[in-house]
């Protein structure tokens, strides 16, 4: 189903946070899970991944992770600022070490002068540490910013583990 890059990448994610003992969560709006779907495809996936959220509404965001509706009026759901809230509120809503959030335009449709299509934010929170999203716009159709951004997801958890088990 996924690429071999983005299965590698999930299988040495997975292996890396198993080795440390640590777990995962993530808040998707425009992959609509399939971060999560590519860290589940890898076998004993379980030891590392608690849960997925696909908050794909703004509804969904404020309902199921605690995003403030005036964080969302403010800044719009494709921001830095509530891809944090997302990682922070999965964070809060799991039993998760460190999550990840993705919230972005895969288009066609949907973009801006200031928001074009390809344009997604990363966030990564690190239970007792500091939440930070970073600022993409991938190139192509749909799948391709989808994909990119599903494999960006996992080079930042991979860089977002902590050092030491938190367990």
């Amino acid at each position: 189903m996924f690429p071999e890059t983005i299965r590698e990448l999930a299988a040495q994610t997975l292996a890396e946070y198993g080795l440390a003992g640590h777990m995962i969560a993530t808040a998707e709006s425009c992959t609509g899970g399939l971060i999560a779907g590519a860290l589940t495809d890898i076998a004993g996936s379980s030891k590392v991944v608690d849960r997925g959220f696909v908050t794909y509404t703004n509804i969904a965001k404020t309902e199921m992770l605690g995003v403030p509706a005036s964080l969302l009026h403010a800044h719009g759901a494709v921001s830095p600022e509530v891809a944090v809230a997302m990682a922070v509120g999965a964070l809060a809503k799991s039993r998760a070490d460190v999550t990840v959030a993705v919230t972005g335009i895969a288009g066609p449709g949907g973009a801006t002068e200031t928001k074009p299509v390809g344009r997604v934010y990363i966030a990564t929170a690190v239970r007792g540490g500091a939440a930070k999203a970073k600022e993409y716009t991938f190139p192509g159709d749909r799948d391709a910013v989808r994909m990119a951004t599903v494999q960006s997801a996992l080079e930042r958890l991979r860089s977002a583990r902590p050092a030491e088990s938190l367990r």
